[in-house]
């Protein structure tokens, strides 16, 4: 039995649907990586993670860089714990009005080109393989983690606010919620 902290990146310099894909953090969302990096340190050694495991978009990476570099590790890159995938015919443009129809109903509801149930699933078997670290990842990809913990079927179930730590407990392949990440209202809807 081990833990996974899973941490939302940053504020983004840009919202989606913007023109840059992969916006890197603004001057808050910086403060906030450090913010949670210094957060992370101070748990006690045997909550602390000793690894550091982020998405591959640039936004999560900035916020895990000052977390790997207090912790003297590298970061490593895990594409299962990236954004949820758009469908291959959507511009970027209308991906914001996708994912708000999206977060209002199930995972079995989502409309686009692959098993978004399965992807969530695939979210959270993806974190049971990361106990003992501090996972940097997406509004999207967090809700999908404790939907399946909770065996809830909503595609949202919580609003996790930026660089939020949620915690889970890995029993075998089961993610177990043990910590749910601070809310406050997101710009994803």
């Amino acid at each position: 039995m081990g833990l996974v902290h899973v941490i939302r990146h940053g504020k983004p310099a840009s919202t989606w649907g913007g023109a840059d894909e992969d916006p890197g953090l603004d001057v808050l969302g910086l403060e906030q990586a450090r913010a949670v990096a210094r957060e992370v340190m101070a748990l006690p050694n045997a909550s602390r993670p000793s690894r550091v495991v982020s998405s591959p978009l640039r936004r999560c990476r900035e916020t895990a860089a000052p977390l790997a570099e207090a912790l003297g590790v590298e970061i490593e890159i895990d594409p299962r714990v990236g954004e949820i995938p758009t469908p291959a015919k959507l511009s970027s443009a209308d991906r914001p009005a996708w994912l708000r129809q999206a977060f209002s109903g199930a995972w079995t509801e989502i409309v686009g080109d692959q098993d978004y149930a399965a992807w969530a699933r695939a979210v959270a078997l993806a974190l049971t393989g990361h106990q003992g670290a501090a996972v940097f990842s997406h509004f999207v990809a967090l809700n999908a983690a404790v939907a399946t913990a909770m065996d809830d079927k909503r595609v949202m179930v919580f609003r996790p606010d930026h660089c939020s730590r949620t915690v889970f407990r890995v029993e075998g392949e089961r993610l177990i919620l043990t910590e749910k990440g601070r809310e406050a209202l997101s710009q994803v809807l």
